[in-house]
């Protein structure tokens, strides 16, 4: 098949393989995505957060109520409230719209994760070191901390002590999903806090849980050098303690699932076998599907930061291989991937700089015009019979005062709409927050931001190599300038 006859959309490239910009505030230690995508946020080692905004690469807010490193970002759906965890001990849910904090809940160890509900930013899990997790309401300012289990239902290792390392939610927010220091995954009732599966996946630690938006894809990062992407069934089905067959709602012809009959398995499996690689960090791409329903989405790539390396690498889950491997400037720790586009955000562990990597966008001359067409050999062009038509200067005026009449709202972010649909398809029910948008970049207070000026009210942020060849080569103009005024003066002293 003639590939140039095909769709340009069907051949565009969904995966980033270039290196499009650097971000630097502070000593970036972890990274979040907001669920729209337009903001990202970073924990530093000093304890702020930096939000930044991805349509400038500006820094939109600084937040300042840790005084240790940040180890764990969580956003609301909304995207109005953010939890913070650090290894301060503590846990802060913020209002970015007053850039206040709302609550502050104290434990007795350091953090590893800390989530919030998918639905009530008042609620949130949170797994600490060598200590108990805890499911934490903070509707109070009192919070209210519950247990979690961590012991798996399994007895194959009874007098084994475990520890929870990673909990979230599933995407109703009905049950938790926690990993544990033996390699086991548990399905936890949020209702009772009550264990209803356990499934030993791992003979290593589990430091990172991951679940698609779809929630049939749970993403897991083990010691044991392993990354597993785990085919999860839908625990919408299951039927929860509180409801009973007496409940005016209940349908007795609906499909429950029973939590006995759950297997779980890792249904595809990247490692080194070579070199036997360790894994600082790995995301996961957004699902994507080419029907209606979401409950067939599958994401498509899988990416990991490795550990005393420079390379970050990619494996597409189709066919089980590996597609690319970036070779980044430094050694990346926390790896987030974009939740609508092939965009890579991921942090430096030696300078703490956060690289963007992207798709270098190519040149289409056709957008230049509605009627540009683009031509690979010399046509003979056939003069349409209106196209040098002279009209009367009446009738360009009133063309003209009938476009001055348009009304255009440029203040108006297009995701405020309530009747559109997100990234993911599903309808919008809630109102998206927006942060407050940098009409001008210079008002961002980004540390080393460099701007250059375009033209008469317009900056831009200066390139990463921008000047570097300009800067060589007069270096290098001066070092022969010398040398040759150097010899001008051994030869005259010889005469």
């Amino acid at each position: 098949m003639n590939l140039a006859l095909k769709d340009p959309f069907e051949l565009a490239q969904d995966y980033p393989d270039a290196l499009t910009d650097d971000l630097k505030s502070g000593h970036a230690t972890t990274l979040r995505f907001n669920r729209k995508g337009d903001y990202l946020a970073s924990g530093r080692a000093d304890g702020k957060v930096v939000i930044w905004d991805m349509e400038t690469y500006g820094v939109a807010m600084k937040l300042n109520g840790h005084w240790k490193q940040i180890q764990s970002l969580s956003w609301s759906r909304c995207g109005r409230y953010m939890l913070t965890a650090s290894q301060d001990c503590r846990a802060t849910l913020w209002d970015l719209a007053t850039q206040s904090r709302i609550r502050t809940a104290k434990f007795e160890a350091p953090i590893y994760t800390a989530e919030l509900h998918p639905y009530n930013h008042f609620l949130f899990t949170v797994s600490l070191f060598e200590d108990h997790p805890y499911l934490v309401d903070i509707t109070s300012p009192i919070a209210t901390k519950h247990r979690i289990p961590t012991e798996p239902l399994t007895d194959t290792e009874p007098n084994v002590k475990q520890a929870t390392t990673s909990a979230i939610w599933s995407v109703q927010g009905n049950h938790i999903i926690t990993g544990t220091s033996k390699g086991f995954i548990n399905i936890i009732e949020t209702s009772t806090l009550r264990i209803i599966h356990s499934s030993k996946l791992s003979t290593g630690l589990f430091s990172l849980l991951r679940l698609t938006s779809n929630g049939r894809q749970l993403l897991a990062n083990s010691t044991d050098r392993i990354i597993r992407v785990i085919n999860m069934p839908d625990l919408g089905r299951i039927r929860l303690s509180n409801h009973t067959t007496a409940d005016e709602d209940d349908d007795p012809e609906e499909d429950y699932l029973d939590p006995s009959t759950i297997y779980l398995s890792a249904d595809h499996k990247f490692s080194d076998v070579v070199n036997r690689l360790r894994w600082n960090h790995t995301s996961i791409s957004p699902t994507t599907t080419s029907t209606s329903s979401t409950t067939s989405a599958t994401a498509d790539y899988v990416v990991a930061s490795t550990y005393m390396k420079r390379d970050i690498y990619m494996w597409e889950l189709r066919n089980n291989s590996i597609v690319r491997i970036l070779e980044n400037r430094e050694e990346p720790a926390v790896i987030e991937w974009h939740p609508s586009k092939p965009l890579l955000a991921c942090t430096s562990i030696e300078t703490g700089t956060i690289q963007i990597w992207g798709i270098e966008p190519q040149q289409k001359w056709s957008a230049l015009a509605p009627d540009f067409t683009e031509v690979t050999e010399n046509v003979e062009y056939v003069e349409r019979e209106d196209e040098f038509d002279v009209y009367p200067e009446e009738e360009h005026k009133k063309r003209r005062e009938d476009r001055e009449d348009e009304v255009v709202d440029v203040l108006t972010p297009l995701n405020k709409r309530t009747n559109g649909q997100d990234v993911n398809g599903e309808d919008e029910v809630e109102e998206s927050f927006v942060l407050p948008m940098l009409y001008n970049i210079e008002d961002s207070d980004g540390d080393d931001q460099e701007l250059i000026r375009m033209g008469v009210g317009t900056m831009r942020k200066k390139e990463i190599n921008e000047g570097k060849a300009y800067e060589g080569d007069k270096e290098e103009d001066s070092i022969i300038a010398n040398a040759a005024m150097a010899q001008a003066t051994k030869n005259k002293k010889k005469r």
